[in-house]
Parts: structure tokens; C-alpha cells; sequence
């Protein structure tokens, strides 16, 4: 993965498994997925993945979004304080990045 694709959180967070999951859902905001969809997705190991991601679950960070037939659909819990400060965290990144990448482009050209 190179920097460019690399998302904002993940640079900043780092890669572990349970910020795989969860930078994957915030990329869906208006999605559910089962738990094959995601894990298949990430090219994560089931063993992995449940590990992970019944922490998410258990605080409130990921929720059940619907079900159809016996199949659960989560999505990311926007409700819960962590993901809105995460969301927050990510605009304000995106903006300072914005902005360093800015002042580069109006940095003046020295005459010769």
C-alpha cells in the first residue's frame, strides 16, 4: 500500500486489525456488510477477524445494522462518541493536510 492510498486514520493509528475493520466500515458509511462480506474484503483470516471484531461489537463501535433471514448486517455505530471523535479526527487531518499542501503551492518563486 502505498502513502497515497494509505488512509488518514490508519497513517495516523496505525495497522491493526481492529482499525482494518474499522477504517473499512467508515469508508461505507451508508453500507451494511456481513461478516463474511468485511473478512473477504480485508483478505483477513476468520480467526483474526472475530477476535477483532467482537471487541468493536462489545463497545458499541460496530452495530448490528439489520438481519436478513439469519444473516446480521453491521455497520460503524455513529452513535457512539469514539467513532464521532475518530470521523472529527479524520476532517481535521484532511484539512491540515489540505493546508500544508497549500502554503506549499503559494511558496514564492525566487526571481533570478
Amino acid at each position: 500500500m502505498t502513502m497515497e492510498n494509505q488512509s488518514l486514520l490508519m497513517r495516523v493509528l496505525g495497522y491493526s486489525p481492529k482499525m482494518k475493520i474499522l477504517d473499512y466500515l467508515l469508508d461505507f458509511p451508508t453500507n451494511d456488510f456481513t461478516k463474511k462480506e468485511i473478512i473477504d474484503a480485508l483478505g483477513m483470516s476468520k480467526q483474526t477477524f472475530y477476535k477483532y471484531f467482537d471487541d468493536l461489537e462489545g463497545v458499541g463501535i460496530v452495530k448490528v445494522n439489520r438481519a436478513i433471514g439469519k444473516a446480521k448486517l453491521y455497520k460503524v455505530n455513529y452513535e457512539n462518541p469514539v467513532v464521532t471523535d475518530l470521523v472529527n479526527m479524520e476532517k481535521k487531518l484532511s484539512l491540515q493536510i489540505a493546508d500544508e499542501e497549500e502554503s506549499k503551492l503559494k511558496k514564492p518563486i525566487p526571481a533570478k
